[in-house]
């Protein structure tokens, strides 16, 4: 321990840290630091730390594996994210040796673990949506991101889409399965359907084909609904937009303490690697759980999304057992 430090309990040390960070960011963010936080103060309580000064690196080792016990690699890398952040301020602050930040070691995150357990919920989609309807109305960010919140599809099925295959006057557009010309359907032929959509969809489908689609053909002389300036996007593509679009400093404060001006995850080609970011198939999860949150029957969103009964309730329905129950209910209710 370096004699500069000024002695300082975890609660003291995380209490400054807030009350510090109370007018840089939202009080969500706040909240969710404060989360974060209350389990290393909980730590340090059990093994009897009450002096930060003694934090050494190997301590560090010893919360992140006591922490890893009650939580998914996901949700620890964010907490020592934020730990991350907040002991650079404790040593602004002498209340620990400077660099200890560095000790910290985040895990890398898998990223089809992290699909199997997360999903883009309802609020998170709307401020998205809301915000590029706002700034980037009827771009073609806004019309993946819309798109794929709307319908719950799969990027491949977004990808598979003609320009002739949307119907404006029907409000829908159709899936079909061409593998010979590189976009198959991954259910192929049982799975192409006309998927419906609502006046608004359609309305910012209009206006990006009017004004905003390249007037392209892909190499096999089709026109793609979404494209680049090269021709139909690649699965590469639309995946990158989707962990751009869901960086949470896209639309409120970094919950990891970073400045987008000097994040590398802000850089193209770089957009997965901010440990908020979102992968499509987390909006699909989202989209369907949303569907069946809002009493749209079962069967009706198994055929919308093509995915079976028994996939759709092992894999993509996140809602709570009380959630069921109380819908259940309503149901009962109304006989």
């Amino acid at each position: 321990m370096s004699d500069d430090l000024e002695p300082i309990s975890p609660r003291e040390a995380v209490d400054l840290y807030v009350s510090h960070r109370e007018l840089e960011v939202s009080a969500k963010t706040l909240q969710n630091h404060k989360y974060r936080l209350n389990a290393f103060v909980e730590w340090c309580d059990e093994v009897g730390i009450d002096n930060l000064n003694d934090l050494t690196g190997r301590d560090l080792h010893r919360y992140r594996v006591w922490r890893q016990q009650d939580v998914n690699v996901v949700t620890l890398r964010g907490q020592l994210a934020t730990l991350r952040v907040f002991l650079e301020f404790c040593a602004s602050i002498d209340a620990v040796e400077p660099g200890m930040r560095e000790r910290v070691k985040l895990p890398d995150v898998d990223r089809g673990d992290e699909a199997r357990d997360e999903m883009v919920d309802t609020e998170r989609a709307r401020k998205i949506i809301g915000y590029l309807e706002r700034y980037k109305r009827a771009s073609r960010e806004h019309v993946i991101m819309a798109i794929l919140w709307h319908t719950g599809i799969r990027l491949g099925s977004l990808r598979a889409v003609d320009l002739e295959d949307y119907e404006p006057e029907d409000q829908c557009f159709w899936l079909r399965h061409r593998p010979d010309t590189d976009t198959p359907l991954k259910n192929q032929e049982p799975a192409e359907r006309a998927i419906a959509l609502d006046d608004y969809y359609c309305d910012v489908l209009d206006e990006y084909i009017r004004f905003h689609r390249n007037d392209v053909t892909d190499e096999y002389g089709r026109k793609p609904l979404v494209t680049s300036t090269q021709g139909r996007l690649s699965s590469g593509q639309i995946r990158s937009e989707v962990y751009r679009l869901t960086q949470p400093c896209m639309i409120e404060d970094c919950p990891h303490g970073r400045e987008p001006m000097g994040c590398e995850a802000t850089e193209y080609g770089h957009y997965s690697q901010c440990p908020s970011s979102l992968s499509p198939h987390t909006i699909r999860r989202g989209a369907i759980t949303h569907q069946l949150r809002e009493d749209i029957p079962e069967k009706i969103v198994s055929d919308r999304c093509d995915v079976s009964s028994e996939v759709l309730e092992r894999h993509y329905d996140r809602r709570t057992d009380r959630e069921k129950m109380e819908q259940r209910r309503d149901f009962i209710e109304d006989l």
